[in-house]
């Protein structure tokens, strides 16, 4: 699962687009807590990631939807800058 963005401690990880993978979400890690997030709502679907890591990788996602949604879309993943 390639790596797309490091701040604060979490990392921001995307699976490539497969069929059964839908809908679009990154991964984001966070020492031993992992969230799901929805890259349409940009919420939380899953996982025990902590509020306040869950509030900064909402804010991250606000910033870099449109790039994520394309990265999803193309399958071209890069990286992208973190929160600052």
């Amino acid at each position: 699962m390639p790596e797309i963005a490091r701040f604060y401690g979490i990392i921001i990880k995307m699976f490539f687009k497969l069929k059964e993978h839908e809908p679009c979400h990154i991964h984001a890690l966070y020492g031993e807590y992992i969230g799901i997030f929805d890259l349409n709502t940009l919420k939380m679907t899953d996982g025990d990631l902590p509020i306040k890591a869950q509030a900064l990788v909402e804010e991250w996602l606000e910033s870099n939807q449109q790039a994520l949604l394309k990265m999803w879309e193309t399958q071209e993943i890069g990286k992208l800058p973190p929160l600052d």
